[in-house]
């Protein structure tokens, strides 16, 4: 068994049973919610068409849009919250559906003999209606179980830990055994989950009361069974980490430094691989100072940004060019310096952030090509793209060409024509390298750049923003000022060389974050304080 599988493995205790809670959590309120909502609509069509055409309507949401649109109508809520109530919304639907069917064909005859040996519309519904329609109920569960399960595994980027947690992360870090463990497990549980259903939908059919009572108890067996290894190994919902010290460096005095014993520290990443590293940086830098950090990975930037502001995230790696444009709101790039003077009075001031530490690196958007393609149409600086453009395809992540980075270079160098092809960012590199696309927006610190002998074409605009990276401090966090003192230790700890070696070791060397992390801690060398 090779270290990346034992890792894997050692993390699906958590993942399983953060999964399970949200998956049953929100089946059971959808339950609770639809049934009821079903037998008024079975009774009353004027109030059945509105109530089946809203659960229908929030069905036709794309389900990762309905997770992060949770958080904002939550007061920036994340984690177990936003996941939970858009899981319950989704659930809703079949089971509403189903019940309503259910109940409204029935045989018209045993329902008016019902009513003539004097039954009350209470009695009917529970010795009749229910009974007879159960197994069309039950079906419309099963398939809820089914939808929530698989839509559970996208609940990681608002901050809820589930089987997706393996997905997201192995598709930006190339783990692919990450990512089958992910797909394996999830779909297990939706079979096994979809089985016990469909034998307690047969028992109810034929009226085979013990196969229902033993479907029943199988229920709650998977249930238990999922819940224990976590429960039982003292796990919380966020990922465990280790929190051993590396063992060949040099530690800072701590007798005489900052003290962060007894205090847990919430670390929060975005979703890409140097994000990764940081976050592991920076929890080795608070374990050395006695801190419990609890990390919680994979979020969007502006679901990330309200969570620190929130105070429900203490510390994460941002970056000016992303505060300055998608925080702040501003259109026009200005000199990196005044940026970053910018964006921390702008921080502490609107929301009471602290930019306690920049890094030392810029991690901006460029323009990359294979070297032959560029050489092949005299190209040097993205300038020289505009007589190019019609003929050429630029791709991105999934997020630049909705920035207005993207906006403002395609504008000053009139690329309109040019094709865009939006792609999660760790199939992007390989893109270009097959001639799948000519052009991609990569970063500048990413080691693929040079791993595939891309080149990166000259801004003469200066119309991709400044990016650098920056350490952030919730409003709570930034009064600690023993935490402020551990952190801004990082200040100019970490030159684009090294982010770029640590990437590099993580997207071409397959090595994990955690080691990428170790380099770093070793390169910056905090021998004392």
């Amino acid at each position: 068994m090779n270290d990346n599988f034992r890792e894997r493995l050692a993390e699906l205790p958590d993942y399983l049973a953060g999964h399970l809670v949200l998956s049953i959590s929100a089946l059971i309120l959808g339950i609770v919610i639809s049934v009821p909502l079903g037998v008024l609509a079975s009774r009353s069509e004027r109030a059945r068409g509105p109530v089946l055409a809203v659960a229908s309507l929030i069905q036709t949401i794309p389900s990762i849009a309905l997770l992060a649109l949770m958080v904002p109508l939550l007061g920036g809520t994340i984690g177990f919250l936003p996941a939970f109530a858009a899981l319950t919304m989704y659930s809703v639907l079949p089971t509403l559906r189903n019940t309503v069917t259910g109940i409204t064909e029935l045989n018209p005859a045993i329902v008016e003999a019902a009513h003539g040996v004097g039954m009350t519309d209470w009695q009917r519904l529970w010795r009749v209606e229910l009974p007879l329609a159960a197994p069309v109920i039950v079906a419309g569960i099963r398939t809820a179980t089914v939808w929530v399960v698989g839509t559970a595994t996208l609940s990681t980027p608002v901050g809820a830990p589930s089987l997706g947690n393996y997905i997201f992360a192995g598709l930006q870090t190339r783990n692919w055994v990450s990512v089958l463990f992910g797909c394996v497990f999830a779909a297990l549980l939706a079979i096994t989950l979809d089985q016990i259903i469909r034998q307690l939908e047969i028992a109810l059919r034929e009226r085979r009361y013990k196969m229902g009572w033993s479907a029943l108890a199988t229920f709650v067996f998977v249930i238990i069974g999922g819940l224990a290894p976590s429960f039982i190994a003292g796990a919380s919902q966020t990922i465990e980490k280790s929190t051993a010290r590396l063992s060949d460096t040099p530690l800072p005095p701590l007798a005489s430094g900052p003290d962060l014993s007894g205090q847990t520290i919430v670390v929060g990443s975005k979703t890409f691989t140097e994000q990764y590293i940081l976050s592991e940086l920076i929890e080795q830098r608070l374990v050395d100072y006695g801190a419990t950090v609890k990390t919680i990975q994979n979020m969007g930037s502006t679901i990330l940004f309200d969570a620190l502001r929130n105070n429900t995230v203490d510390v994460y790696v941002d970056y000016t060019g992303t505060i300055w444009t998608t925080i702040m709101a501003q259109d026009q790039a200005i000199e990196r310096t005044a940026m970053s003077i910018e964006v921390a009075h702008y921080l502490r001031k609107e929301h009471n952030i602290l930019l306690v530490a920049a890094l030392g690196f810029e991690n901006a958007y460029c323009f990359a090509m294979r070297r032959d393609r560029m050489a092949g149409l005299g190209l040097r600086s993205i300038a020289d793209l505009t007589e190019h453009a019609a003929e050429l395809t630029v791709g991105g992540d999934t997020e630049f060409f909705a920035r207005p980075e993207w906006v403002n270079v395609r504008d000053a160098y009139r690329l309109g024509a040019i094709a865009t092809r939006g792609m999660d960012s760790t199939f992007m590199y390989q893109a270009v390298r097959d001639k799948e696309v000519d052009v991609i927006g990569a970063y500048t610190t990413d080691g693929r750049i040079t791993a595939f002998d891309l080149v990166v074409l000259d801004d003469p605009k200066a119309a991709f923003p400044p990016y650098d990276a920056i350490v952030l401090l919730s409003p709570k966090a930034a009064q600690n000022s023993e935490l402020v003192t551990v952190l801004a230790a990082l200040t100019n700890k970490v030159s684009d060389d090294m982010m770029r070696e640590a990437n590099r070791l993580v997207d071409i060397e397959r090595q994990s974050p955690q080691s990428a992390s170790e380099f770093l801690y070793r390169e910056i060398g905090f021998s004392s304080d």
